[in-house]
């Protein structure tokens, strides 16, 4: 099966052109979407020349004979062009079939009117396509209008294509779908929300021998449930809407759960348990009061770090808690951020905004230079275009590094409101737990006297 989308590519045809003259020394500002795939043409890493088709163009000069496209029926601003991808699953199909799918499905799509390029990236573990399609029809001019019919459309031709070729298609396509890298997180078992979900019912049931227990197994481990109706439901505080056990595993009807509950409950039911790190330091894990906004902005990366079993490196805990195993696919970005602070120093909130000042500075005066180098472009002789044309590469390469860590500065704003929110909810249920179990041990004292 392929999962598909497409989004279009905003920009300016003088930022096109300049890359068309120079493509070794012109980034396009603020288009990294479209200098990527553009890119993606000629990368011998993530692909080869027989994995790339024009369509209406030769891949060689498809973007000089785009530009003429849009010059030709006055159509430069705007998006300048359609990026979209065909993702298979890994060792689902081979990247010669992989091609042929996806040249197929782009001639069906825009063929008749659109130039294309398709190329299929060998790089990664999972098969898939990449398609660049000019805005602008080289038939009568007319922009491509990406509308939900179209999308509805896409979906269409690309699973007719599939199972033409043998493949499956995904069912249930009307279901808001997953992001693509959450599609395939799901496939690969990893601890995505709902692979979470999975894990965490099947352990309840295996380790309850009534419903009852059950239920109280996931309320034990931070989940709101809902096992009164004819569909049994649980979520997470964090999450808003309820997800249905059979929607996880269509198997998972209350009648075949109870059937199969038990496996490992055979003399008793098995209690549900948190752990936590062995090896976080007592002054850290002493530091971090639950419910109250933390100062320290590097403490509460590090903190969440030994949670998550980020470290120390080499350690062999892993979280039981379901407010945190969703935040393992994270670990690497984690990880960074935190290098990130260490690095540059950063305590706190103060700190990381002095800090995203002081990079905005730099890169808005970097921004006016190059500014100025583009100016003494158009305005200087030929022999002296390409020494000013390096140093504006130069500038670029200096612009795009700031970008970043602007980039990264702010997801690590908005991340520690999720980290801390997680270790609340983590904290809060271990006290919630205390809690109930000291009123039962008072009960057992009050029923003996």
């Amino acid at each position: 099966m392929a999962t598909t989308s497409l989004w279009h590519i905003s920009g300016n045809i003088k930022d096109l052109i300049d890359y068309v003259e120079n493509p070794e020394k012109t980034m396009i500002e603020n288009h990294e979407d479209f200098w990527s795939v553009l890119e993606y043409v000629k990368r011998p890493e993530a692909t080869k020349d027989e994995y790339i088709t024009g369509i209406n163009c030769l891949k060689e000069t498809a973007l000089k004979q785009m530009i003429l496209t849009k010059k030709r029926f006055g159509k430069e601003n705007g998006y300048i062009a359609w990026h979209g991808y065909q993702s298979f699953a890994p060792g689902e199909v081979s990247y010669d079939e992989c091609h042929r799918i996806g040249v197929e499905t782009a001639k069906e799509m825009w063929g008749e009117r659109f130039q294309i390029i398709v190329t299929t990236h060998i790089d990664k573990e999972h098969p898939h396509n990449h398609f660049c399609i000019n805005s602008v029809s080289f038939i009568d001019g007319s922009k491509y209008n990406y509308s939900k019919s179209e999308r509805r459309r896409f979906i269409e031709v690309s699973d007719r294509i599939c199972l033409k070729h043998g493949l499956s298609v995904i069912k249930n396509p009307n279901k808001k779908a997953s992001s693509r890298t959450v599609y395939f997180d799901e496939k690969s078992g990893k601890p995505t929300r709902y692979n979470v979900y999975r894990e965490d019912v099947r352990e309840a049931a295996l380790n309850s021998r009534t419903p009852y227990y059950m239920e109280q197994y996931l309320i034990r481990k931070g989940y709101i449930t809902d096992f009164t109706g004819k569909h049994w439901k649980l979520r997470l505080p964090q999450y808003k809407n309820f997800t249905r056990l059979d929607t996880l595993d269509e198997k998972w009807a209350p009648e075949y759960i109870r059937t199969h509950m038990g496996g490992r409950a055979i003399y008793g039911n098995i209690r549900a348990e948190i752990n936590y790190p062995p090896q976080m330091p007592k002054e850290l894990k002493e530091w971090f009061v639950p419910f109250m906004h933390q100062n320290s902005l590097y403490k509460l990366y590090l903190h969440y770090c030994y949670l998550l079993g980020v470290l120390p490196k080499g350690t062999k805990y892993k979280p039981t808690s379901p407010y945190l195993k969703e935040d393992i696919r994270k670990m690497e970005e984690l990880s960074k951020q935190a290098q990130y602070l260490g690095a540059k120093s950063i305590e706190t909130f103060n700190d990381l905004y002095l800090d995203r000042d002081k990079l905005q500075k730099e890169m808005d005066e970097l921004i006016q230079y190059r500014t100025k180098l583009q100016n003494k472009i158009r305005r200087a002789k030929p022999e002296d275009k390409e020494d000013i044309r390096e140093e504006k590469a130069k500038v670029t390469k200096q612009i795009t590094k700031l970008h970043n860590e602007i980039k990264m500065n702010e997801a690590i704003e908005k991340r520690s409101a999720k980290i801390e929110e997680n270790t609340n909810l983590l904290y809060g249920n271990e006290y919630r737990a205390k809690e109930e179990q000291q009123k039962k041990k008072q009960q057992r004292g009050d029923c003996e006297r």
